[in-house]
């Protein structure tokens, strides 16, 4: 999909804040969402392997960790990522359970089980289907990617705490928002729902090399 100008994303901020004033703040303190605005520097199985290891992690976390698997392969490969045993991976304060799913996508990924070079032609859903088929690859992961390294501006990820505590901080709330009661809320955001989730993340977890 074709990148999104500066000037594109000013129109998407100004119509988010005339949907909801109480956007107004964080847009104001905070540069303009990047979702969409540059080719992604990292490989497919690269920003995969970052989602699974941010699951249910701060954004600190999961870049501390990011880091440390890539300063012990040099490159976040699935060639490479194949010759670490699981204490490799454990060591770096990678999970049980994430180290399965990481060598469940690398298996899959050197096997052609997935095609990465499709994923530009296909819709979210066919991408989620897809990649959920892949063990510890859930709903959150996939959004994640979609949004971050696809690009795509239509995703409204409830699931994630860190975004829900941004709503609430932003709306001034005084108690915590089900996720059931958000999700309808993303659809007058229709389309560009991953830039206000943006800045929900922004609100809570300031700068990251996530974004």
């Amino acid at each position: 999909m074709p990148l999104t100008t500066e000037a594109e994303m000013k129109r998407y901020v100004r119509a988010i804040v005339k949907i909801d004033p109480k956007f107004k703040e964080i847009m104001a303190s905070s540069p303009l969402c990047t979702i969409n605005r540059k080719r992604p520097k990292k490989t497919h199985y690269e920003t995969l392997v970052g989602s699974i290891i941010s699951q249910q992690l701060s954004v600190k976390a999961a870049d501390t960790i990011y880091a440390r698997l890539e300063e012990r392969v040099l490159h976040i490969a699935p060639e490479n990522i194949s010759q670490l045993a699981i204490t490799d991976l454990r060591s770096l304060g990678v999970s049980g359970a994430k180290v399965r799913a990481i060598q469940d996508l690398t298996d899959a990924t050197l096997s052609g089980a997935i095609e990465f070079k499709k994923f530009g032609k296909l819709s979210n859903e066919k991408i989620s289907e897809e990649l959920t088929a892949i063990w510890g690859i859930g709903r959150w992961t996939v959004e994640m990617f979609l949004m971050f390294h696809l690009g795509r501006l239509d995703l409204w990820p409830v699931g994630d705490l860190a975004m829900r505590r941004g709503w609430e901080k932003i709306h001034r709330l005084k108690t915590q928002i089900d996720p059931k009661k958000l999700d309808p809320i993303g659809d007058k955001f229709q389309g560009m729902q991953s830039i206000v989730a943006w800045y929900c993340w922004r609100a809570t977890e300031g700068e990251s090399s996530s974004w």
